[in-house]
């Protein structure tokens, strides 16, 4: 009976030793997965942060530009009251923010018949889009642009004016969104190139 009490004590004191290295197997292992975890996060902020950095930072030391500059082969003529920023991207690429008054349809006439470097990238003509995500992205960077900069108050106007309307149109390596406000013929043009 001894013999089964100690075997059975050796058992008991065996599993419970097994136990306790199992927690503090576990317990490692999920400190090491928060630790990379943290890290993680940590690194992806700092990325993030300083991407953010780059592109206010190029906002607010933009430069004035022409049509022009932009659209070298667009005729000028039906284009009034210009104005444009150049900027650039964190990668490298530049970005355009023009504002101007022009008709609708021959500026989205113009815009579609733009030169193209792959016809397969690139639209045919402008179609009309929701405004929301742009608006929501702008909305983002407003914040950080210095007064003077850029003229920021057309956001309000987005925003509540039912009648401003939306359009994308790619010309590769141009894609372009355009804001219409109908009533007054002002565009607001933001221009990516890839």
């Amino acid at each position: 009976m001894k013999k089964y009490i100690a075997i059975t004590l050796i058992l008991a004191l065996t599993l419970s030793s097994c136990n306790k290295v199992e927690e503090k197997i576990n317990e490692s292992i999920d400190q090491a997965t928060e630790t990379v975890k943290q890290k993680a996060q940590e690194q992806v902020k700092e990325t993030m942060d300083k991407a953010v950095n780059e592109t206010i930072n190029s906002v607010n030391n933009s430069q004035d530009v022409s049509f022009q500059e932009v659209f070298p082969n667009a005729k000028t003529d039906i284009i009034s009251e210009f104005k444009g920023k150049k900027m650039k991207f964190p990668n490298g690429s530049p970005a355009y923010f023009l504002k101007y008054k022009a008709d609708k349809t021959e500026l989205l006439q113009l815009m579609a018949a733009q030169p193209t470097a792959d016809e397969g990238k690139s639209d045919k003509e402008a179609q009309k889009i929701d405004g929301q995500k742009f608006i929501d992205q702008l909305s983002f960077f407003e914040k950080f642009i210095l007064e003077g900069v850029l003229d920021t108050n057309f956001l309000n106007e987005i925003k509540t004016d039912k009648s401003i309307e939306f359009y994308r149109i790619k010309r590769f390596p141009n894609k372009s969104t355009i804001i219409v406000n109908p009533q007054t013929s002002v565009i607001y043009q933001f221009v990516e190139v890839s």
